[in-house]
C-alpha cells in the first residue's frame, strides 16, 4: 500500500501535471478500498435472513440484488465517498501547491496558496481565504460523512436521536 501523495507525485511526474491525470491517480489509488467495502457489505448481507427468505420464495438474483442488496449497499458507499472527498481535496491542493497538480490558467486552491505565499506579509488574505475554503470544505464533507454514518447505522442512529432529543429538551435548536 503506497501512500496516495507519493503515488500521485510519481504518476504526475511521469504523465505530467493535469486535472485528468489527478483524477486517474485518485481512481487508481482508491478503487480497491471501495471494492473491499462493497464486497464486505455484500458478504455480510448474503447471510442475512431476509436474503434467505427472498431466495426461499423464489426471487431471482436480479430482484434480490436490486431490491435488497443494492439499497443496503448505498449508504456505506456514500459514507465512504463523503469521507474520502476531503482526502482528495487536500491531496489535490498539496499537489497543486507543489507544482505537480493543476496548472495555470486553470484554478485550484492549492495553486492560489502557492501564488500567494510570496505576498503573505503584505496581503495575508490571498493565502488565508483559499486555506479557509479548503478547511471548511473538508470539514463539511467530514461532517456529512459522520452524519450519514450516524443516521444509517441503527446503533449510531439511536445515540444520535437520543442526543437530539436531549438537546431539544434543554432548549438547544439546530
Amino acid at each position: 500500500s503506497v501512500p496516495l501523495l507519493l503515488l500521485a507525485l510519481l504518476v504526475l511526474f511521469i504523465l505530467g501535471p493535469s486535472f485528468t491525470n489527478i483524477i486517474i491517480v485518485f481512481a487508481i489509488a482508491r478503487w480497491m478500498l471501495f471494492c473491499r467495502v462493497t464486497r464486505g457489505v455484500v458478504m455480510s448481507l448474503r447471510e442475512q435472513t431476509f436474503i434467505e427468505a427472498a431466495r426461499a420464495i423464489g426471487c431471482s438474483d436480479q430482484r434480490i440484488i436490486g431490491r435488497h442488496i443494492f439499497p443496503n449497499l448505498i449508504t456505506p458507499i456514500l459514507t465512504l465517498a463523503a469521507l474520502d472527498v476531503p482526502r482528495n481535496i487536500l491531496t489535490e491542493s498539496a499537489l497543486s501547491f507543489l507544482g505537480f497538480g493543476i496548472q495555470p490558467p486553470e484554478s485550484s486552491w492549492g495553486l492560489m496558496l502557492a501564488s500567494g505565499r510570496d505576498y503573505i506579509r503584505s496581503a495575508w488574505w490571498i493565502v488565508v481565504l483559499p486555506g479557509l475554503a479548503i478547511f471548511l470544505t473538508a470539514l463539511s464533507f467530514n461532517l456529512v460523512g459522520v452524519w450519514l454514518r450516524a443516521v444509517s447505522d441503527p446503533l449510531q442512529r439511536w445515540r444520535w436521536l437520543k442526543q437530539t432529543k436531549e438537546a431539544k429538551e434543554a432548549g438547544v435548536t439546530f
